[in-house]
């Protein structure tokens, strides 16, 4: 046992589930012009190597949720990394800024989702300071995509929702209601190269609970409380059925200001608010039987 330890110990990181480091690199020319002025490495890992068996089952669970409405794009996720049945941590931030319009959820391994989020942030800034402006949502997705999309079949396990805004600035009387033009973008990113684009996602092993509320609830004339509240409570019913999301909500709304982060809210506040309304319920009813 000792000497099977030190020898997995041994592995190095990229024999460890990853790419092999002999690479095909006629492959990775692209006719594309989009991707030359990025910094692409110059060989892309296409070939992979025998995956070394995992010291434990990765499962992973989460909820995140995002959808537009006339004010701009809601989006929200629990707060719960988990690692097969144990909570590895509570108070995990699963939606990441990458710039000031833009912000992406993330689903998946935590450190993938970390690392990609981050190459992607320096991508687009480089692309601003080349260019002088911003690169819009859907050429994010694209570049997010044909970088991801050589690792497809390996370890890698990144699920991300982009949420942006692409239009300008308003002017101080607009009311920062938006038409249903391509001024808010929202875009479903997958490790395996999958780039949909859509006006409501749900992403993670919560979701079939979260699209049981907000495909009844979310139309394009919500306000932005009304857009909250739903948020709130598909992410509540959610982690109410999924084990393996919970503890508290983020959210986020981005409009043509920028995000804006709305304060962490416990969901244990939620139940107690939602079986307090359940109680009074009951005590309307039974008043009711009692008069007739």
């Amino acid at each position: 046992l000792v000497s099977n330890l030190a020898e997995y110990l041994d592995e190095s990181p990229i024999q460890f589930g990853q790419i092999s480091t002999v690479q095909n690199c006629s492959a990775v020319s692209s006719e594309d012009p989009f991707l030359t002025s990025f910094s692409l490495p110059t060989c892309l890992p296409f070939a992979s190597s025998q995956s070394v068996p995992l010291p434990f089952p990765m499962a992973h669970g989460t909820t995140t949720l995002a959808f537009m409405f006339q004010g701009g794009v809601m989006a929200a996720a629990d707060t719960r990394s988990s690692c097969s049945g144990l909570v590895a941590c509570p108070a995990s931030q699963k939606i990441l800024p990458i710039h000031s319009h833009l912000v992406g959820l993330t689903s998946g391994t935590s450190a993938d989702c970390a690392l990609w989020k981050r190459i992607l942030a320096r991508e687009l800034r480089l692309y601003q300071l080349r260019h002088g402006r911003r690169l819009s949502t859907s050429g994010a997705a694209k570049l997010l995509s044909h970088m991801l999309h050589p690792f497809k079949g390996t370890e890698l396990c990144v699920a991300a929702t982009l949420c942006g805004w692409d239009g300008g600035e308003t002017g101080p009387g607009s009311r920062g209601e938006t038409t249903k033009n391509q001024m808010t973008e929202l875009f479903y990113v997958c490790s395996d190269g999958t780039r949909l684009r859509g006006m409501l996602f749900s992403v993670g092993s919560g979701s079939p609970y979260a699209y049981s509320i907000l495909d009844q609830g979310v139309h394009w004339g919500l306000t932005v409380d009304e857009a909250k509240s739903i948020a709130r409570e598909a992410v509540y019913r959610a982690t109410y059925r999924d084990a393996y999301s919970g503890n508290c909500v983020d959210m986020y709304h981005i409009t043509s200001k920028g995000w804006t982060r709305r304060n962490r809210e416990d969901l244990k506040e939620e139940y107690y608010r939602e079986k307090e309304r359940r109680k009074h319920e009951k005590t309307e009813r039974r008043d009711v039987a009692f008069s007739d």
